[in-house]
Parts: C-alpha cells; structure tokens; sequence
C-alpha cells in the first residue's frame, strides 16, 4: 500500500528476495542487541515493561517503543505490541517511524553547525540568505467580505525568530486564521511540501511573542542557501554518516518501507483505526521542520550525541558550549503558552507544562522547574505529531524517548504513559 499525506482528509487516501534476506538478517541482529539491552539492564525497570505492555493491551496504542540514556550509555529499550498492519510485524525499535516535528531538532543541529563555522549568525536578517523573506506580511485578519487584510510587519525576521518560534510564522493545526486564509487563497499546508506554502504570512511582528509554527523549515533552507546542498544531502553528510543513523532521511526506501509502524487514528469510541500516512517522496523542498523518518534507534543515537555535549562514538558534531546554548532560554521575557487546536483531528489542544512558566531553546521547550516525573529544571523536550516524545536532562545527563504512531498528538493515554515511563525510569536509575 503506498500512503498519501492530505491534512484535508485526515492523511486517508496511510522486493526482492534479497531484500527480504536482509530484512530478515536486520531483524536477527536487533533482536539480539534487544536481549542483550534487556538482559543487562536494571531489575527495576521491569515495571516499566508492565506499563508499555498494559498500554497495548487495554488499547491506549497498537504499538510503541521506548528508549533511555545517560552518558554511559543506553539504560532502557524495549518494544510492545505490533508495528506493520500490512505484514503483521512485532513493533522493535528498528521500526520505521515518521517524526515529523522530531526532524526541528536534527535540523536546529545543523543550523548550529554553521553558526560555529561563522557562516551564519542568530541575530542575523533571514531576508538576506532568503529573499522572499525581506518584506514579510502580517495577517491582521478579515475585513466585512472576507478578504485577508495584510500589513508589512514592524521589524525583520531573524535567524533567531526562526529557531524559537517567535517570527510570526505559525501553523494552520493550532491557527484557525491561518486555515481560513489557506482556504481564501488556496495556498497549500506546508505538511505538502511545495515552496507555495512559504507564502503563509505572519500572524504577528516578529519577536512579538512565541507561537509555534513553521520557521524550522525557513531554517531548512537557510542551510541549503548556505551550503550549496539539498537538506537531505546536508544531513546525511553532516549528521547521519557520521553518527552511523543509516535508518534516516527524507527519502524512503523500498526496503525501509517494509518496515513502516501504521499510523493509527484515535476514534470517538477509544478505539484506534489504522490509516494511510506518508511523507511527500517527490517533495518541492525537503522540510526541516517535519519531512523526516527513523528509527528509535537511530533517533537515540542522535539524542545521546546532544546530551554527551555534541559527541558520540567518535563523531564531534557541535562544540560542548554550541549544546550548553540550544538549553538556554532565548526568548527573553516571552513564554511558552498553550496551543488550542484547530484541526482536532490531527492534534489536541496541548501545554506540556501547564501552570509552569516554560521558555523556548534553540528549538527545545525548556522546563524552568523540575518536572512532574524526574527531568530537571533546565531540562530541554519536545515531540512529534503522532505522539512520539523525547527529553534531554543536562543535569542529571539522562535522555528518554517514547515512540508511537498515534493521532491526534497530545493523546491524554500517550501522554500520561510517557510520564509513567520517564518516572519510573528516574526511580530506577536511583536504586541502581
């Protein structure tokens, strides 16, 4: 089956022998590295498997994965329930999951990179690598026969806006305007990939305030304009070589597809309906905000890179302060506030700390308290849309991820399942 991605109509329109040779050899290897993980791991992470296990059972996901860290190495990974509708697979942390919003921090990475190369700077005019982003427009709103009624913004956007969500720019999930100015004019969602959707205008002056939206993906092509490279090269070249994350990028191949995780949809009863989902394979432009797809496996390494301060297994991908920077707050005075949905269908309306005062990275959410389940303050996280989650804790130097293929995002299950797995995994580590 191949999958179409269509916001429109909830993403619904969701090889050889050789290669199921090595599909099959794939699968031996990481079921091996899996008992071997399990095998050494501490005793008091068993309630943890109770948990994931309870989770398929009683319906709160068809399958999920759950992965942990600290500097050492991985402390926690196993998977429940099923991945592949199709093949009837066993979910593994080698299943093939699409990020979507996951990708902003790959792509905050590489955006960072160049900043340490002095090819690029925070507080730098995006309009003068981009020129279609020199006179952005403001949406003031709708005027008595529904026209949009747009005026210049106030100030430039910088590099800066683009990576903390503060430039104007939002989504249509969370933006009722946004998906009514999509309908009068017929600009595409930018979840298509085509270059039309950078027509969006803002929805406030930049530095104005925080909402959350598409700037990652101006900041996809920042890198390109900057390298000379598509940002699927970019990456590959720049991140995942060097990392060893062989499961990743925006192209999928026939071997991979074979080991898709199905997208599920929550349905008004509870229960979980599977349905056809895939990112654009013949995109306009590669986006950085949410194109890409991986593993669990390969997505931990990248996350043990950040929490071991931009190395791992050999690979210096950014300097130990480049990292100690993308944890700090830089959206000054602003905050973190709620997203109210949209589009229910696709995402609930979420605050991932509700009643803290949250601040923004350099494309992290940073808790400025300690959370609810462990994290430090100070601690950095964010997530993708089908309920896939993840944290850094610079602090205590611990990582976790929780992944399922899940809509619409901020499940009330999902997440207090992510919160049950983050607990007990802190307390595991105490008595260890």
């Amino acid at each position: 089956m191949t999958y179409k991605l269509s916001r429109r109509d909830l993403m619904i329109g969701a090889s050889s022998a050789v290669a199921a040779a090595a599909l099959d050899g794939l699968a031996c290897r990481y079921t091996l590295a899996s008992e071997a993980i399990r095998s050494a791991r501490n005793p008091a992470f068993t309630v943890i498997d109770r948990s994931l296990r309870q989770a398929v059972d009683n319906g709160t996901v068809a399958g999920v994965v759950a992965m942990a860290a600290t500097q050492k190495g991985i402390v926690y990974e196993d998977s429940f329930g099923g991945a592949n509708v199709n093949t009837g697979s066993a979910m593994s942390p080698d299943a093939v999951f699409w990020l979507l919003s996951m990708t902003k921090g790959i792509t905050a990475a590489v955006c960072m990179q160049l900043i340490e190369q002095d090819k690029l700077r925070l507080d730098q005019l995006a309009g003068e690598i981009i020129p279609e982003l020199k006179s952005p427009q403001v949406l003031e709103g709708f005027d008595a026969a529904g026209r949009p009624m747009l005026r210049p913004a106030k100030r430039p956007i910088t590099v800066r806006h683009l990576l903390t969500h503060t430039s104007g720019f939002t989504y249509p999930i969370w933006s009722e305007n946004l998906v009514r100015y999509e309908k009068l004019t017929g600009m595409p969602d930018i979840a298509y990939s085509k270059n039309g959707a950078f027509a969006a205008p803002l929805e406030f002056d930049p530095g104005d305030r925080w909402q959350y939206g598409i700037g990652m993906d101006c900041i996809g092509k920042l890198v390109e304009a900057i390298s000379d490279q598509s940002l699927e090269v970019y990456l590959r070249e720049n991140i995942f070589a060097p990392l060893g994350m062989s499961n990743s990028g925006f192209l999928i191949s026939s071997a991979q597809k074979r080991r898709v995780a199905t997208m599920h949809q929550r349905q008004s009863d509870g229960s979980l309906k599977p349905v056809p989902f895939e990112m654009a394979q013949r995109p306009e432009f590669f986006s950085g905000g949410g194109g890409l797809f991986g593993t669990p496996r390969d997505y931990m390494v990248f996350l043990q890179m950040l929490i071991r301060g931009g190395e791992f297994n050999g690979a210096r991908i950014l300097k130990p302060e480049t990292v100690a920077s993308m944890y700090e707050n830089h959206i000054g005075d602003l905050q973190v506030v709620e997203m109210k949905t949209a589009q229910p269908a696709y995402s609930n309306s979420f605050d991932q700390f509700p009643g803290m005062v949250h601040k923004w990275g350099l494309s992290f959410d940073i808790n400025t308290q300690p959370g609810a389940n462990g994290r430090s303050a100070g601690s950095a996280s964010w997530a993708g849309l089908p309920n896939c989650y993840f944290w850094l804790d610079p602090v205590k130097r611990v990582t976790g991820a929780i992944f399922t293929q899940t809509l619409p995002f901020y499940d009330p299950g999902i997440v207090k399942l992510y919160g049950e797995f983050e607990r007990r995994l802190y307390l595991g580590l105490k008595r260890a």
